[in-house]
Formats: structure tokens, C-alpha cells, sequence
């Protein structure tokens, strides 16, 4: 084999199918650190390497991060900056985190016929489209402040995927397929769409609205309320002078938003396609047996006792999530590892991300990176303070991951604490902004929100015709109601 071909196969296979560009940027930058760290020392280094991190993160639809990210995470170790002891020691002081991801997520994953049951009957038993939005949104809420927002969002990506396919299949066999010459078949078909794209992305804010509520409702709640030593109802109750305001402001603005059909909503679905999906609902129902009637009286009883234990702390959340597994997979007859294995496979891959993090995070608690940008803060009156953290929060986290955000400010806050330099009451006062920061502006674009980033590359999307630049205009007047209001309560409310 010529040195050509050797070159185009490794060019090739080096980040896959990601574009040329792109492969050529990553690594370029890996060539461009070590010289910066041999003319500029490993402060600037370390912040061109953060900056490459948060880079990849906004790039998550041209590339997974875990590759190009993970190259910078090695790169950084070997040049110095941490050390593997110091990634290790930062992993396994969030192992609540990782466990939740781990095991809720998985325990959730058998919950999912019900859940899918409980979506089907609002998605067809409501014909107001304000009121179904408003549920939606509502519901999504409800079940991500007690699960993870990925797999809520999961189970609305299933619903909808899974009317879409048989109102397709039922119009096939009736002869309506995608002729072109059916003008009718084309018209219903893309307001199905547009109603479809209206419904996901309410869901999708939905989870958000939840999410900032309780200490499991995101990733990043756990890893805050850990380090600041709050249980489940101790983080609900304070960050609810902030989180409910800003829940109510949501909803309202959802309802808004269907009656007067702006930003892409208002989108009724058409009665034809409502018929078609009423009638495979109706069959389907006839054909339950027994079987599939006691798998969802078990998962009914199971998802009570996930609420009652989160809400009463019982154990911390990941060990809920795996007595969840256990319960759910022993009394549904689910025995052989490979469809156990099937549980796991949505969060490991953000999981092994998040180990990633935790090695960014260590540089930069190494070189001390984020020093300047806390000391600046803490030197403003306090009352400034939550305010400035809010902001800083959020800007970086419509562009980066909000995890990877709250990470640093959480640890930079709590470091501030250990020295002495605030008291524990502020401490809680900026714990609070910082999850507010994190949760609230995050929706303005799929990087900042996973649970949006899951459904933009998600099987529904493209049948949908659901693109980045239609998510961040369908999420801007939610932005701006969610961002603007969550700031005037951190600055006013707490």
C-alpha cells in the first residue's frame, strides 16, 4: 500500500464522518498547544485548551466531544496541566452524579410503556391546542423534576416517532402515500409536521421548566447540591423563589405562544390525520392482554416509589435508579443481559463525556484558571454578586454544556467558601444563580440543553424537518422569558 493511500485511510478515519475542516481544526489545535505552552507558559495554555473544550461542546452536531474533546483532556495531562490523579480525585468526588446518569436513566428506560401511554392518551384526547401544549410542556415538567430530562425527552421522541409512523403506514395502505400530485396528502402532511414541531419543542422547554427544580431534574442540580450539601427537599425548597416564578412564567408563555401562533406555533392538526391516529390507538388498546396490563401496573408502582424516595431521600439517587432496575426488570420477566444492556446504552456515551469534563476541570483547578474571573466577582458589592454569576453562567451556557458550566463555577464558588472569603448563607445565595444560570438561558440553543440536543439529532427531527436554526427560533421567546425573569428573581428574590 502506497504512503498516499496510508494517508487518505488515516485522514479518513480520524473523526469519522465529521467534516474536513473540522478534522483539520482539531488538529491543528493539538499542534498549536505545546507551542503555546512553551512560549506562554501553562495559565494561557490552559485557558486556549478550555476555550478548544468549549469549542468542541458548540460543535456537538458536526462531532460527538467525547473523541475531539478527549484528544484535548490527554493532550492536557500530557503536557502537564493535571495529572491522572487529579482527573481521578475529581471523578470520584462526583460519583452521586455518575451513578444517577448510570442507573436513573436505565431504571427510567423500563418505565417507558407507561410513560408512552400517559402521552398517547393527552396527545389524543385533547383537542385544544392550547390546552394540549400547555400539558405537554406541564407534564414533561412534572416527570423531569423527578427523572432525568433525557429519557422524558426520549419518551416524547418515541410518541411522536411513533404516531408518525402509523399515520404514514395507514395512509400508505389507503393509497395516500407521497405522490407528489396529492396536493391534499402534501397540505396535511406538512401542517402534521408543524403541529408536530410545536409539541417537541414545548416538551422539549417542558424539561427545562422541571429540570432547574429539584436535585435530580438535571445532571448539573446533583452536582451543585452535592457540593453545597442539600438533600432533595432542601434544594426544592431553595431554589423555589427563583425555579417557580420562572415555571409559572413558562407555562403561561406557552399558552401564549398557541394563541397567537407566533415563532412557528399555533399549528392545529389536521382532522384526517387526527382520525387515522384515533383509530390504530383504538385498535391497539383492543388487543392488550394481561401480560402488557401487569408490566404497567408494575412500572405505575414502581415510578410512585422513585417519587416518594427521591422525595424523601431514602438513598441517594443513583441507588434508587438501580432498586428501580432490579424491580422493574425482576417482576416484567426482562432476565438476559443483552436486553438489560439496552438500558444503558443512552447514558453511558454521556456518561464517559461528563469523566471528560471532570479532566478539563481538574486543569483547571491545577492552573487556577477561573481565580481571576471569581476574585473580580467576589470584589463587587454582594448584592452584585448572584446577579454577575447568573449572567456569566448563562452566556457560556448557550454555547457550551451547562454540566461542564456548573462544574466550574460550583467548585471556584465552593473553594471561595473553604478559604473563608464568604459566608455559608452567600454561598448558598451564588449556588443558587449558578443553578439558575445554568438551567434557565441554556435553552436558547441545542448545545446548551442536552435534552435539546438529543432531540435535534434524534429519528424525529428530520421527519419533522425539525433544523438548529428552527429550535433556536422556536426557543427564543421562551429564552427571553426564562432568562430575563430567572435574572430579576436572582438578583431581587434571594
Amino acid at each position: 500500500m502506497s504512503e498516499k493511500s496510508l494517508w487518505n485511510a488515516l485522514s479518513h478515519n480520524f473523526l469519522g464522518h465529521s467534516p474536513t475542516w473540522y478534522k483539520r481544526s482539531i488538529l491543528g489545535l493539538l499542534l498549536l498547544n505545546p507551542l503555546v505552552l512553551w512560549l506562554f507558559g501553562p495559565f494561557v495554555t490552559g485557558w486556549l485548551i478550555t476555550l478548544e473544550f468549549i469549542f468542541t461542546l458548540a460543535m456537538a452536531l458536526k462531532c460527538y466531544p467525547l473523541q475531539p474533546g478527549g484528544l484535548l483532556a490527554l493532550q492536557a495531562v500530557l503536557l502537564g496541566l493535571t495529572t491522572p490523579g487529579a482527573v481521578f480525585a475529581e471523578t470520584t468526588s462526583n460519583v452521586s452524579v455518575i451513578l444517577l446518569l448510570m442507573f436513573m436513566v436505565a431504571g427510567v428506560y423500563y418505565l417507558k410503556d407507561l410513560l408512552f401511554l400517559v402521552f398517547s392518551r393527552l396527545f389524543l384526547g385533547v383537542t385544544s391546542k392550547p390546552l394540549l401544549s400547555f400539558l405537554f410542556a406541564a407534564l414533561a415538567a412534572c416527570l423531569s423534576a423527578f427523572l432525568d430530562a433525557l429519557t422524558v425527552t426520549a419518551v416524547l421522541i418515541t410518541v411522536a416517532v411513533g404516531f408518525y409512523n402509523v399515520y404514514h403506514s395507514a395512509a400508505s395502505a389507503l393509497g395516500q402515500d407521497d405522490d407528489p400530485e396529492n396536493d391534499i396528502r402534501k397540505a396535511d402532511l406538512e401542517q402534521f409536521r408543524r403541529f408536530m414541531q410545536g409539541l417537541l419543542m414545548h416538551g422539549a422547554v417542558g424539561t427545562a421548566l422541571g429540570g432547574v427544580c429539584t436535585l435530580v431534574g438535571e445532571p448539573q442540580n446533583l452536582l451543585i447540591g452535592t457540593v453545597a450539601g442539600w438533600d432533595f427537599q432542601t434544594f426544592f425548597l431553595k431554589v423555589a423563589p427563583v425555579s417557580l416564578p420562572v415555571l409559572v412564567a413558562g407555562l403561561t408563555t406557552t399558552v401564549l405562544l398557541e394563541k397567537f401562533k407566533v415563532f412557528g406555533y399555533g399549528t392545529q392538526m389536521p382532522t384526517r390525520i387526527y382520525e387515522i391516529l384515533q383509530n390504530v390507538q383504538t385498535s391497539q388498546r383492543h388487543q392488550r392482554n394481561s401480560g402488557t396490563t401487569i408490566a404497567l401496573i408494575v412500572q405505575a408502582i414502581v415510578a410512585a416509589g422513585i417519587v416518594v424516595a427521591l422525595a424523601f431521600h431514602w438513598a441517594e439517587p443513583g441507588i434508587i435508579g438501580l432498586t428501580a432496575v432490579v424491580l422493574l426488570t425482576a417482576f416484567n420477566g426482562i432476565v438476559e443481559e443483552h436486553q438489560i444492556g439496552k438500558a444503558f446504552t443512552e447514558s453511558l456515551p454521556f456518561l464517559s463525556l461528563l469523566v471528560v469534563f471532570f479532566a478539563i476541570v481538574a486543569m483547571i483547578h491545577d492552573q487556577h484558571l477561573f481565580s481571576p474571573v471569581i476574585d473580580r466577582v467576589l470584589a463587587l458589592p454582594m448584592d452584585q454578586q448572584p446577579g454577575m454569576l447568573y449572567i456569566a453562567n448563562g452566556l457560556l451556557s448557550m454555547i457550551s454544556d451547562n454540566v461542564f458550566v456548573a462544574t466550574i463555577y460550583i467548585s471556584e464558588v465552593k473553594a471561595a467558601l473553604d478559604a473563608g472569603l464568604i459566608t455559608r448563607e452567600h454561598f448558598e445565595t451564588l449556588a443558587i444563580a449558578i443553578n439558575a444560570g445554568t438551567n434557565l438561558p441554556s435553552v436558547a440553543t441545542p448545545n446548551g440543553q442536552a435534552a435539546f440536543l438529543f432531540l435535534l439529532t434524534s429519528a424525529i427531527a428530520p421527519l419533522v424537518r425539525l433544523t438548529y436554526g428552527r429550535m433556536v427560533w422556536m426557543a427564543l421567546p421562551y429564552t427571553i422569558v426564562m432568562g430575563t425573569l430567572g435574572y430579576i428573581l436572582v438578583v431581587n428574590a434571594l
